[in-house]
């Protein structure tokens, strides 16, 4: 029987895709989110949200659906969708999403909404091509760790936070490891060579990636 770590704790649906295998699955949540005090004015009409929990932040503040959005993620457009934004862009990575502003809005100011941990590719290539931008951190991402005895055949990870949680109470050893996304991916290969990566950047995706594994 395989051992599966996951990283997050899996929603009643997304085990159920697990329900055929024989696996020993155990779960928990590696990080969490809290959301910390902010402002945001009218001045900005063109907002950059990286991560879900940054729109989720957005909406405790602001709830003027007239701005322009421009988003990393499916799950992030979905829930400017829901909520009656416009969103002008959506990319799967951070770096599409700089590289798409950079050939396209060159003479627009933005406001990029995000986590204390965020990544520096998209601050980095907005500044480096010009483009005029404010960041607000909207909220904390604190880490979890928590130490295991057992040695796991797969484990799954869903940010580059929930991995350093991780690994500050574990080793990773010979472990399969199963990414959300390429950013993932990147902090996955500081450890190991073992490393698969979801066609898309959604749960369901890295499950079904653990699916053919299992296979």
């Amino acid at each position: 029987m395989k051992s599966v770590l996951s990283t997050k704790v899996l929603s009643l649906s997304q085990k159920a895709l697990l329900s055929d295998f024989k696996i020993n699955l155990v779960e928990y949540d590696a990080i969490s989110i809290e959301f910390i005090e902010f402002e945001i004015t009218d001045e900005y009409k063109n907002y950059i949200f990286t991560s879900k929990n940054a729109v989720r932040a957005f909406l405790n503040k602001k709830k003027n659906t007239e701005i322009n959005c421009f988003c990393v993620g499916e799950k992030t457009k979905a829930l400017l969708d829901k909520n009656g934004y416009k969103v002008v862009k959506m990319t799967e990575n951070a770096v599409d999403l700089a590289d798409y502003i950079t050939n396209n809005h060159t003479s627009t100011s933005f406001l990029f909404l995000a986590g204390n941990k965020r990544r520096n590719d998209l601050p980095s290539i907005l500044t480096e091509k010009g483009i005029s931008f404010k960041e607000i951190i909207c909220y904390e991402t604190l880490l979890i760790p928590k130490k295991f005895e057992q040695h796991f055949d797969a484990i799954l990870f869903f940010s580059p936070s929930g991995m350093k949680s991780f690994v500050l109470e574990n080793t990773i050893q010979d472990s399969e490891l199963f990414c959300i996304g390429k950013t993932t991916a990147e902090e996955a290969k500081v450890y190991t060579a073992n490393i698969n990566i979801a066609k898309k950047p959604i749960i369901d995706e890295v499950i079904n990636t653990l699916i053919t594994f299992l296979k």
